[in-house]
């Protein structure tokens, strides 16, 4: 009997994580932003507003930072302020360390947050490296013509994305034949590829 009554504390008490750890986690990750964004520049205005005036306002500086945001927005939509952001990115990839850094944020920020529909396909299954293992891709195009007749076969232009940064990885070409359509959704695969595995749809 107590242990029925463990075993069904227990099945809770990790249901409960299993609730709380995502809804907590992401409550605090809400909170860091908050506190990141609002001390970037409210604490050099509040103290001023608290020196002169005898207050303070909580979030004027998380409503600043949105409000640079917005503007940086605007000013990058305009002709000139891409001639000055594509300038702006020039120099930065010439900078030692910078130039590893700033290319491979800028792709999983464009990844992430770009409004254009995903390029991908069909999401399939392919031997890849080897027979016998099988790699989650995703069919892109129909191969060139100058392929197939090269390889005198039908084949596709499958790419074959890295774990857990699906930004990078393998472009192959593959018989079709070859490959298995998989009846799931891109974004699905997606989140297999980037969660390594542990994520199934």
């Amino acid at each position: 009997m107590l242990y029925k009554i463990f075993t069904q504390l227990r099945v809770y008490f990790f249901t409960g994580l299993a609730v709380a750890i995502p809804l907590f986690g992401t409550a605090y990750l809400i909170f860091l932003l908050f506190s990141f964004s609002d001390n970037l520049l409210g604490r050099f205005i509040n103290v001023h507003l608290k020196q002169r005036w005898g207050f303070y306002i909580p979030g004027l500086g998380l409503v600043l930072f949105l409000l640079i945001i917005l503007t940086i927005g605007i000013l990058a939509r305009q002709f000139l302020g891409k001639r000055l952001l594509r300038g702006l990115e020039k120099a930065l990839i010439k900078l030692p360390l910078i130039r590893h850094v700033y290319p491979s944020l800028k792709q999983i920020v464009d990844f992430f947050f770009s409004t254009k529909e995903i390029a991908f396909k069909k999401a399939v299954l392919v031997e890849y490296p080897r027979k016998g293992i099988w790699s989650l891709g995703f069919i892109t195009n129909e191969s060139a013509q100058k392929v197939k007749d090269a390889l005198s076969e039908d084949v596709l232009n499958v790419f074959i994305p890295s774990a857990p940064g699906p930004l990078t990885g393998y472009f192959v070409v593959v018989p079709r034949k070859d490959i298995i359509l998989l009846e799931m959704r891109v974004e699905e695969a997606l989140k297999i590829i980037v969660s390594g595995g542990v994520l199934n749809p």
